[in-house]
């Protein structure tokens, strides 16, 4: 079969692009078995600090999951089909930063896929949303969870309980994405951040990301002891020492993730 997840390297950054254009690059079974595929290979290769996650084309980063896979499943089959792994909570749960390059529609699963990275980056033509509802479904990737603790219940409710797509600029208003670009400058933009990202100490980012993602999970005085004790792992890094000795020496610091 051909494949449907491409890898591109740039640098310390991998790129991760879902390719299915004919199906605005909808979630099936394969798209969903390769993405946790690249993740897995990419997770140990010290090569690759920063992943990025798009869509082929211009039209579309995730317009959502293949609708046709699922719709003669009955309730046995859809519940048996969202056991195991599942891709979202893959992304949410990886070690090294994801940036979600944005370059269209982002709808359903899309969404959900652009809500489990850490970092949204959309192009100013971009289309967000849940319209699950108009199917006599709800979201099941994670939109009834992770998007609240984005957005705020209010707008959560709003989204999912009416089903509208919202333009680039109101995803940023309601903080639904965080950054917005020229669609011609998305590429190039959103690699600028990964590079910048991946100059950083590969301990420190993944230390970093873990606070801030337990932030959502923790009472305040639980995260406070949980980025002390995260805080002090850092001091038995080399990275930690050959930042310290760079600022002091007034030179670049040179991470090796150890």
């Amino acid at each position: 079969m051909t494949p449907v997840v491409r890898l591109e390297r740039d640098g310390a950054v991998a790129i991760l692009t879902v390719d299915r254009p004919e199906k605005r690059n909808a979630l099936n079974a394969a798209v969903r078995a390769e993405l946790i595929a690249a993740l897995d290979a990419l997770r140990g290769d010290t090569k690759v600090r920063v992943l990025v996650v798009t869509g082929e084309g211009e039209k579309a980063f995730v317009a959502g999951a293949d609708i046709g896979e699922f719709a003669e499943r009955t309730p046995l089959e859809q519940r048996a089909a969202m056991t195991g792994r599942r891709v979202f909570d893959e992304i949410a749960a990886y070690p090294k930063p994801v940036i979600a390059m944005i370059n269209g529609f982002a709808l359903g699963g899309g969404c959900e896929l652009a809500l489990a990275c850490d970092l949204r980056i959309a192009a100013d033509t971009a289309k967000l949303g849940q319209p699950e509802i108009n199917l006599g479904i709800i979201p099941g990737g994670g939109g009834t969870q992770r998007l609240p603790r984005v957005v705020g219940t209010g707008q959560a409710m709003r989204l999912v309980l009416t089903g509208e797509i919202v333009s680039a600029a109101e995803a940023l208003r309601i903080g639904l994405v965080d950054v917005v670009h020229p669609a011609a400058e998305l590429r190039e933009r959103t690699l600028e951040v990964a590079r910048s990202m991946a100059t950083r100490s590969p301990v420190a980012l993944q230390m970093a990301k873990s606070a801030i993602r337990a932030a959502a999970e923790m009472p305040l005085a639980a995260g406070l002891a949980y980025e002390t004790e995260l805080f002090a792992t850092c001091f038995a890094s080399d990275d930690k020492r050959e930042g310290v000795a760079a600022f002091l020496e007034k030179r670049p610091a040179s991470f090796t993730g150890r």
